[in-house]
């Protein structure tokens, strides 16, 4: 699910830098409770895989949010860097941490029935509710 491109990034203060291999230039926005209580707003990420690269990884703090997910940010500066889904290791990154120059598209939007009225996008994306996102991604339980 990956473009193939590589991203390079970084926190505000500087203090955590990245470098993702494979990203995906196709943006998502989760509107989930969790999300928008952890950065305010919606959660406007990409898909960069398992293969992401940190400097500066003393700065990083996690923070497990449930049995298959953690999320981390820079302890300097707060800057959340990454959702990431503990299996298989993949991580869902805010788009705005990017440097690097890349055609980003946005095209889909996870959780829209938690969506609150008070904002809407323009953009024509798929649409899934939390159901089928889970139904999709988290292995069911025996």
């Amino acid at each position: 699910m990956t473009d193939g491109i590589e991203g390079k990034g970084s926190c505000l203060c500087g203090a955590v830098k990245f470098t993702a291999m494979k990203i995906n230039s196709h943006v998502g926005v989760c509107h989930c409770d969790m999300c928008r209580k952890w950065t305010g707003g919606p959660l406007m990420a990409i898909d960069c895989g398992a293969d992401v690269k940190f400097e500066g990884g003393e700065n990083i703090t996690v923070h497990s949010s449930s049995e298959w997910a953690e999320r981390a940010f820079c302890n300097k500066c707060g800057s959340h860097l990454y959702y990431r889904l503990k299996e298989p290791n993949q991580h869902i990154m805010p788009v705005g941490l990017f440097d690097t120059d890349i055609s980003f598209i946005f095209d889909h939007q996870i959780f829209i029935d938690s969506k609150p009225s008070f904002y809407h996008f323009g953009n024509k994306t798929k649409e899934m509710t939390g159901e089928e996102v889970f139904a999709q991604y988290v292995p069911a339980e025996d």
